[in-house]
C-alpha cells in the first residue's frame, strides 16, 4: 500500500471501492473508503467524516454566559467535557483566576463522574463484543445484548459504573445530560449531606468493579498478546496534560509531548498557548481537521492523545491501584511505548480505576458541601480552557468582545487530535489483514475495531471546511416546489 493516503498506486489498474458506511458503535457519522485491486490488495485506505456541525460559527453573536451550555450540544456522550471546558476558558473572561476551594473541588467530581461513565459505556457496551466474542464472530452476537447473554456478571458491573457516574454527573451538574453545574467563574450548586453519603456508599463497589475491569482487559492481553501488541499498531508521538509534578491530572495541567520512542518533546508548556504548539491542517476529502505540532511539520508532527497517551506520557498516577495497574501495565511492555490499537482498552480501564479512586477521595471532602461557590475578578477579553476529556485533550478558546458576545471560537477536540493516527491504523489493518482475502463483513469490522479502539466522538470533530455543497428546495404547504438554490 502507499505511504500516503492522498493518492492510491496509478499504475495498479482499475480499482474497486469498497466503503464501510456508516460506522457503527461509534458516536457520530463517518465511513472508510477502501480502493482494492483486481487481486484483494488495498491501494488506498481512508476514514471519513461526512457529518457537518459548524458550532464554532454559530455560537459567535451569543453572549458568553451562554455558551457552557451551548456547546454541550455537540453531544450526548461527553456534554460535561465541553462544559467544563468552556467554564474553564471563560473563567479567564470574568477574572476568575483563582476558583474557590468548593467549585474546583465538585467540578472535579463531575469531571471524574464523566470520565468513569464514558469509559465505562464505551468498555463494555461499545468494544467488549468484539473483544470478548472476536472481531470475525457472528455478527447476531456481537453486541451488548450478546455481551448480557453470554458475560451477565460483566454486563452487570459495566451497566453499573456507567449508572454510577452519571448518578456523579446528576448531582453536580443538575441532569445526566446537558446540565448547568459548572459557569464561568464556578459553579450554582454543591451537594448535600444526603447527596453526598449516597454516592458514598456505592464507592467501594465502584472502585471493586472498576479494578475487576482492569483485570478483564489484562487477561484479554494475556491471552493474545500477539493480537493485542500488533493490531493497528502505529508508533506516533503523544500529548495529554500533566500536573505539575507530572503526575496524571484530567481536570487541569499543563501540555506535556513525547515522541514515538517516548522522549520529551517539549514539557509543561502553557495550555493557553496552544495556537503557538499546534497547527490544524485541511483536507479535502474530510470535514476533520489534521493538527500537527507546528515546529515538526505535517509529516512528522502528528501525535496521539487520549487514555493511550495520557497514562504513558504521565510520571505517574496519584491513586494507589491505578498507580499499580499502570506500573504493571508498563512492565509488561519491558520499557518499549505501547503503540498497538487495543492497548487504549488497557490504558482507559486504568484510568477508570484512577476515576472511581478519586471520585472516592473527594467524596471525603468537606468542601462538596460549601457555599463559596463563585469567584470573580478583572474582565478579559479572551480565554483558553483545557481538559482531558474521556477521548483526550479537549481546547476550547474563545474572544469575548466589549458587549459580552463571543465575537471568535476555536474548538479541537480528542478525535480531533486523533484524526491522522486513526487513519494510519485504518491503513495498518487494511494492508496487514485485507490484502488478497475475500471481502467479508468480519474482515471489515476488523478496520471498525481500529477506530472504535480510540473511542472517537465524531460529531465533536466536525468543523466547515471551505464552502460546502447545497441543494435546499422550498415548498408550500400543498407540496408543491416554490424556490430551489444549488451551490456546488
Amino acid at each position: 500500500m502507499p505511504d500516503s493516503l492522498e493518492t492510491a498506486d496509478k499504475d495498479s489498474g482499475p480499482l474497486r471501492r469498497v466503503a464501510i458506511d456508516p460506522l457503527t458503535r461509534v458516536e457520530g457519522h463517518g465511513k472508510v473508503t477502501l480502493l482494492l485491486d483486481a487481486d484483494n490488495r488495498v491501494q488506498q485506505a481512508r476514514l471519513h467524516i461526512v457529518e457537518f456541525r459548524g458550532f464554532e460559527r454559530f455560537i459567535e453573536g451569543r453572549p458568553y454566559w451562554e455558551i457552557p451550555v451551548m456547546v454541550q450540544r455537540l453531544c450526548g456522550i461527553c456534554p460535561v467535557s465541553h462544559q467544563l471546558a468552556a467554564s474553564k476558558a471563560l473563567d479567564a473572561v470574568v477574572g476568575a483566576t483563582q476558583l474557590t476551594p468548593s467549585a474546583e473541588k465538585l467540578r472535579r467530581l463531575m469531571h471524574h463522574g464523566q470520565i468513569l461513565q464514558s469509559h465505562a459505556l464505551h468498555f463494555f457496551h461499545l468494544s467488549s463484543p468484539d473483544l470478548l466474542f472476536g472481531f470475525e464472530s457472528d455478527v447476531e452476537r456481537r453486541n451488548i445484548v450478546g455481551v448480557a447473554a453470554s458475560h451477565p456478571d460483566i454486563a452487570r458491573q459495566g451497566i453499573a459504573l456507567r449508572r454510577y457516574g452519571q448518578e456523579v454527573i446528576r448531582l453536580t451538574a443538575g441532569k445526566r445530560i446537558h446540565g448547568t453545574g459548572a459557569i464561568p467563574g464556578g459553579v450554582n450548586r454543591s451537594l448535600s449531606g444526603a447527596e453526598r453519603a449516597a454516592l458514598s456508599a456505592e464507592i467501594d463497589s465502584i472502585v471493586r468493579w472498576s479494578r475487576d475491569a482492569v483485570a478483564i482487559v489484562r487477561d484479554l492481553h494475556e491471552a493474545n498478546r500477539a493480537l493485542y501488541d500488533g493490531f493497528g499498531r502505529v508508533p506516533a508521538a503523544s500529548m495529554s496534560l500533566v500536573a505539575a509534578d507530572g503526575s496524571l491530572d484530567l481536570y487541569d495541567g499543563a501540555l506535556r509531548g513525547r515522541d514515538a520512542g517516548g522522549r520529551v518533546v517539549f514539557d509543561h508548556v502553557d495550555s493557553g498557548h496552544y495556537d503557538r504548539l499546534i497547527t490544524e491542517a485541511v483536507k479535502p476529502w474530510s470535514y476533520m481537521k489534521f493538527p500537527h505540532w507546528s515546529a515538526h511539520g505535517a509529516e512528522n508532527g502528528w501525535y496521539r492523545v487520549g487514555p493511550l497517551a495520557r497514562v504513558q506520557n504521565c510520571d505517574r498516577i496519584g491513586t494507589p491501584l491505578a498507580e499499580a495497574a499502570r506500573r504493571e501495565w508498563l512492565a509488561r511492555a519491558d520499557g518499549d511505548m505501547v503503540h498497538g490499537a487495543l492497548g487504549c482498552h488497557w490504558a482507559r480501564m486504568i484510568e477508570m480505576l484512577f476515576a472511581a479512586e478519586t471520585i472516592a477521595e473527594l467524596l471525603a471532602d468537606d468542601d462538596l458541601e460549601g457555599r463559596e461557590l463563585l469567584a470573580g475578578g478583572r474582565r478579559q477579553r479572551e480565554g483558553v480552557g483545557v481538559i482531558e476529556a474521556p477521548r483526550g485533550t479537549l481546547i476550547h478558546h474563545y474572544q469575548v468582545g466589549d458587549d459580552d458576545l463571543i465575537s471568535m471560537a476555536n474548538l479541537v477536540v480528542a478525535t480531533t487530535h486523533n484524526n491522522e493516527v486513526m487513519n494510519r491504523a485504518v491503513r495498518d489493518v487494511a494492508r496487514s489483514r485485507f490484502d488478497g482475502r475475500q471481502i467479508t463483513e468480519g474482515l471489515l469490522n476488523q478496520i471498525e475495531v481500529a477506530i472504535r479502539a480510540y473511542d472517537p466522538c465524531l460529531s465533536c470533530a466536525t468543523h466547515a471546511l471551505g464552502s460546502m455543497p447545497l441543494h435546499v428546495v422550498a415548498l408550500a404547504a400543498d407540496g408543491s416546489e416554490v424556490a430551489r438554490r444549488v451551490r456546488d
